[in-house]
């Protein structure tokens, strides 16, 4: 029989500090993995070995190294790095030469950018817009009334192509730049090498997508 005793984290009732995840005094509701899976985590670390290890390390450095002031007492967090910043500095850490820079062609100012910014901190970079190939949404079985621009010419975007291009010339780290909902998820399944995402695509709140969450309460109560 298939096991029911699913992870319920986003439902847990206890502050980062009383969470049995963040502290090992701490509380753990009955769906808490880090109670009932026990031999998943024994999985999981496992893997944590050869070049996934450092992946692992170099990223747990990084995240400690975003935050300033860390040998002070009392000690209160205090982020200093924006994300872009973040994802050259790790990717310096594991000696990455050669980055893909996956977009969306609605932002092409944007990935233009930080493609400027790659190449000062010394990267080589493959760039590669979503629309590429020119391929007609018709290709897909999009119907007229389906596209953006009814009655016009409309090129599908092409997420599996870019994986491809970025594939072949073989990129040691890639970087998502904001791929609609469902185009980014076939590039992470085609893509060989790992990938960051620096920003999604949000449409309507200028590609800020937990501005929404922070208004549940009020703005945008009908979310619930």
């Amino acid at each position: 029989m298939r096991n029911k005793s699913y992870a319920q984290c986003g439902s847990c009732p206890y502050i980062a500090k009383e969470k049995l995840c963040m502290n090992r005094e701490g509380k753990a509701g009955k769906s808490c993995p880090t109670v009932t899976k026990k031999d998943l985590i024994e999985k999981a670390q496992r893997k944590y070995k050869r070049d996934t290890l450092e992946f692992a390390r170099q990223a747990s450095i990084q995240e400690a190294e975003c935050y300033a002031g860390r040998g002070e007492r009392p000690y209160v967090m205090r982020a200093t790095k924006p994300r872009i910043v973040e994802i050259y500095e790790f990717a310096k850490k594991m000696g990455y030469k050669r980055l893909g820079l996956i977009f969306c062609v609605g932002l092409s100012k944007e990935a233009s950018i930080v493609n400027r910014i790659l190449i000062k901190q010394g990267f080589e970079v493959v760039s590669v817009a979503c629309k590429v190939g020119c391929i007609p949404k018709e290709t897909i079985g999009i119907k007229e009334e389906e596209k953006i621009f009814i009655g016009e010419q409309e090129t599908m975007c092409n997420p599996i192509l870019q994986a491809e291009i970025v594939n072949d010339a073989e990129t040691d780290f890639n970087i998502l730049l904001g791929l609609c909902v469902g185009h980014d998820s076939l590039f992470f399944k085609y893509g060989k090498a790992p990938t960051t995402v620096l920003a999604v695509k949000d449409r309507l709140t200028g590609h800020n997508p937990l501005g929404p969450l922070y208004l549940s309460e009020n703005y945008y109560a009908w979310l619930k």
